[in-house]
């Protein structure tokens, strides 16, 4: 199964990078494609969907574990021709004073589409929600 990891640090507290990947919906303006929430999870936020797309077209993912200020996990619900995929994000202190992020996506396509591209997608789309991170965090 295709797997990507991109290691990277913000220069911020852990506790407001994690908010930014968790409510996914805050970094919206900062990113090419809008990101909506389209369904509340439960008291801890397990269980939230969020649509990212363009208006109603797009994929939909959904918070399936969260460790406050540790860790979040999601698996995409709909809109994408993958059999299973699965993200998995860390949040550690950085020795800068920064928060270390651990981000890795699996992904077994439906379609036969080579593990090298997949990656490459993969990573391509990790960078673009680190970079709307990072343009959040300078607002």
């Amino acid at each position: 199964m295709p797997s990507s990891t991109v290691e990277t640090v913000f220069d911020a507290p852990r506790d407001v990078v994690y908010r930014l990947f968790t409510e996914r919906e805050s970094v919206s303006p900062y990113l090419p494609i809008q990101v909506t929430k389209v369904r509340e999870g439960d008291a801890t936020g397990v269980g939230a969907q969020h649509l990212l797309g363009i208006g109603k077209v797009g994929v939909t993912e959904e918070i399936t574990k969260l460790v406050p200020g540790e860790r979040m996990e999601y698996k995409i619900a709909k809109g994408a021709p993958v059999k299973r995929h699965v993200g998995v994000i860390t949040f550690a202190d950085d020795p800068s004073g920064g928060t270390r992020v651990v981000y890795t996506m699996d992904s077994e396509p439906a379609l036969p589409v080579p593990a090298p591209v997949l990656t490459v997608g993969l990573r391509a789309l990790t960078n673009q929600l680190i970079g709307g991170i990072r343009k959040a965090l300078a607002a």
